[in-house]
């Protein structure tokens, strides 16, 4: 089955934050200001991922 429109945006939005946050962990990797950056970032990529896969499931 097809996604929606609406979902085929919210698949698009979710894949831009998750550049936006690959871009912003590599910045914390190459600059560690604060220990705790990294693994959130992390967290945040999975759960737009996760996001992605269940958008895309249904």
């Amino acid at each position: 089955m097809g996604l929606n429109k609406k979902q085929k945006k919210q698949i698009d939005v979710a894949k831009k934050k998750i550049q936006n946050l690959q871009q912003l962990l590599a910045a914390a990797k190459a600059q560690p200001d604060d220990p705790e950056d990294v693994p959130r970032l992390k967290e945040e990529i999975e759960k737009q991922k996760q996001l992605i896969a269940e958008i895309e499931k249904s």
